[in-house]
């Protein structure tokens, strides 16, 4: 069938808009949510506890009577996003704004809710924003801010801190953040989904087969405020936070049409 320009554009159009709606109807929705003060840079939960994290510290919440336990200890100026594994909390932390960069993962024991150095990194050309490990492999994002945010960059490391792999994002999500960078990110469904600084959104991206620019896949709408984020241990859905609120928020993703 003959088709003209205008008829190409409005297909092109039609595609689009197709993949957008698809992206809507598979948003994230809240489930449940709690105020905390600390709700500034990220949120975690396992089965029994809600782990919130301000700048310099982690508080420990009851998931079931939003009281807080405890908080940690140990120094730390910038901490960003936390992701739960072998009963310890990982997070990425750096010294930002201060130069020359700094970024460390740090450990936290849920127990004894010390802060520790697990991994320097020193300076690594960014601001580590946030870091999960899958299997034997560590991914780490290094941020940077302004007219340099473009170069942020997603790090592959192997179990020996070897470099194994690097990418940049893509213009769909980097035209949508401003002058702010990549805040959270997490491992979902054989794709990765990761947050801006200050937007209810999450981007999907996946690795490409050949480029060193990760591919877009879908927007999704989510009822938090950027930042970090983490998969929930217990019901399979995310955690994260409203910052402008200080409210911890529990979401699930809806369901296929």
């Amino acid at each position: 069938m003959f088709c003209n320009q205008p008829c190409r554009i409005a297909f092109i159009l039609l595609s689009v808009a197709s993949s957008v709606i698809g992206a809507e109807l598979r948003e994230w929705r809240t489930t449940e949510e709690f105020a905390a003060p600390e709700a500034k840079q990220a949120a975690a939960a396992d089965e029994r506890f809600v782990y919130v994290v301000t700048n310099d510290r982690v508080a420990k919440y009851d998931r079931i009577t939003k009281k807080l336990l405890v908080r940690s200890t140990g120094e730390a100026k910038h901490l960003n996003s936390a992701f739960i594994a072998d009963g310890r909390i990982y997070l990425a932390h750096s010294n930002f704004p201060t130069k020359p960069e700094r970024s460390e993962i740090f450990s936290l024991d849920v127990e004894s809710m010390k802060l520790e150095t697990f991994h320097d990194f020193a300076n690594f050309g960014g601001s580590l924003t946030w870091c999960v490990r899958r299997g034997d492999e560590w991914w780490c994002n290094f941020a940077l801010y302004g007219s340099d945010n473009r170069r942020t960059f997603l790090v592959r490391f192997d179990h020996t801190w070897k470099e194994t792999g690097r990418w940049t994002y893509p213009a769909q999500v980097l035209d949508r953040i401003g002058g702010a960078s990549i805040s959270g990110g997490i491992w979902h469904e054989d794709s990765l989904l990761v947050s801006d600084h200050d937007h209810k959104r999450l981007y999907r991206v996946r690795l490409p087969t050949a480029s060193e620019v990760l591919e877009f896949v879908a927007e999704e709408p989510a009822p938090l405020t950027g930042q970090g984020f983490a998969a929930d241990l217990k019901t399979g859905g995310l955690v994260g936070i409203d910052r402008a609120r200080k409210h911890v928020v529990l979401m699930q993703r809806a369901p296929s049409p």
